[in-house]
């Protein structure tokens, strides 16, 4: 018989790691507190958009192999794959990760392995087997051939969105254990469907290394959105100026935009800004120039409707990323939403190509519609360029004489 995996968090990676598994000869049963996420996995649906995704949950769920519920099932092994927000201070907010770990402890028998997947600051994984040995002493995290012994380990993920479904199978993985027990199960786990490498470490190094990745990403960034704005003081255009910088054999700037965006680059400096707080000087700053560059944006744009007293903006784009409908931490979202409040009189043409409605955050304000790209290009005073959809690319530009603020440099 199938070896049972439960996932709890179906979300952005705990759905196609569910799914991948599904495909790959485990029984899988998905957790998650949303009625439609549940509703949708069992129908065989999706409940967010990711290319690739829906072909193999729909082939899972009708072989039997993929099923969801609200409830923690027992199992041989579980996946948690909740998110780790921001808590006061910019520190981890482990709540999620806590009230996973409460469903899975009444489950436990000894002998199962447990992996936390959400990314986490150091010492979130023997975080989880404390709380499984505390509610549980009976049970042991780190005697290794015990019967009453659970395998913990930490496998951060390392995909992006658009492309989860190749990542999840090509990308190389970090498996840390809390012993190396943990880690080869753990090990023996991905290697059904991982083609990459899998390297095996402590915990805490895996933790870090997530972390890491991101910062490194991050600092990156920050320096390209500092290039930005030293580019336009003195009268240049960034993106060519990046452009001829890279053509140095042993430079490669990345882009600039209008901040950054999603539940990684955006929220894991701050992990480790929160942990070692007098010694990530450079990570905090990254993360200010980084988290500053949205009013940056809005200003430039409340510059070209000075003195007019009902402008309408296009503000194209509101995901995170280019070709997908993620808004975690998305400084589009923060912009458009800004706007709104900034021009009460005002009216925000929203143009997100990948939804069907606004989100909350939008709905509640009057002024912002959801629009056509060909109706928000023709109506508006000013338009803002804020992710690089591939509709927006196709675009030479917005075919009429009108101020643009150009974040990602699409339209040049």
């Amino acid at each position: 018989m199938s070896q049972s995996v439960a996932v709890i968090g179906l979300g952005y990676i705990g759905l196609p790691t569910a799914a991948i598994l599904a495909s790959h000869g485990y029984r899988v049963l998905g957790v998650d507190v949303s009625d439609r996420h549940v509703d949708a996995v069992n129908a065989g649906r999706i409940p967010f958009v990711e290319p690739d995704l829906s072909t193999h949950v729909a082939g899972a769920v009708s072989r039997g192999a993929l099923s969801a519920q609200k409830e923690t099932p027992a199992a041989e092994v579980y996946i948690i794959a909740v998110p780790t927000p921001f808590a006061e201070g910019y520190s981890a907010d482990l709540s999620y990760i806590d009230a996973a770990t409460d469903g899975i402890i009444p489950q436990l028998k000894g002998g199962e392995l447990v992996i936390l997947e959400s990314t986490s600051p150091p010492g979130a994984t023997q975080h989880v087997a404390d709380r499984i040995t505390a509610a549980r002493p009976e049970l042991s995290t780190d005697a290794e051939g015990d019967p009453s012994n659970v395998d913990v380990a930490h496998c951060p993920e390392r995909v992006l969105p658009g492309r989860v479904m190749i990542e999840l199978v090509e990308n190389d993985r970090i498996v840390g254990g809390l012993t190396q027990q943990a880690a080869e199960r753990a090990k023996e786990l991905y290697s059904s469907f991982c083609h990459g490498e899998i390297f095996l470490t402590d915990a805490v190094t895996a933790e870090m290394a997530k972390l890491t990745e991101n910062s490194f990403r991050d600092v990156n960034i920050a320096f390209a959105n500092e290039l930005s704005i030293i580019a336009e003081k003195v009268g240049i255009d960034v993106f060519e100026l990046i452009e001829l910088a890279n053509k140095h054999p042993r430079v490669n700037i990345l882009q600039p935009g209008p901040g950054v965006g999603g539940h990684c680059i955006a929220v894991d400096p701050w992990f480790i800004v929160s942990s070692v707080p007098q010694q990530a000087r450079l990570i905090r700053t990254a993360r200010e120039v980084n988290d500053s560059k949205p009013e940056y944006v809005i200003n430039q744009v409340a510059a070209h409707v000075e003195g007019r007293e009902a402008p309408t903006v296009a503000a194209l784009g509101l995901a995170f990323k280019p070709d997908i409908d993620d808004m975690r931490e998305s400084p589009a979202l923060d912009i458009t939403h800004s706007l709104a409040e900034r021009l009460p009189t005002g009216t925000v043409l929203a143009v997100e190509p990948n939804v069907e409605a606004l989100p909350a955050r939008l709905a509640d304000l009057s002024n912002v519609q959801l629009a056509p790209l060909s109706d928000a290009l023709k109506r508006a005073d000013v338009i803002v360029l804020l992710v690089d959809h591939k509709e927006f690319k196709e675009l030479a530009g917005p075919g009429r004489e009108v101020p643009v603020v150009d974040t990602r440099g699409a339209w040049r």
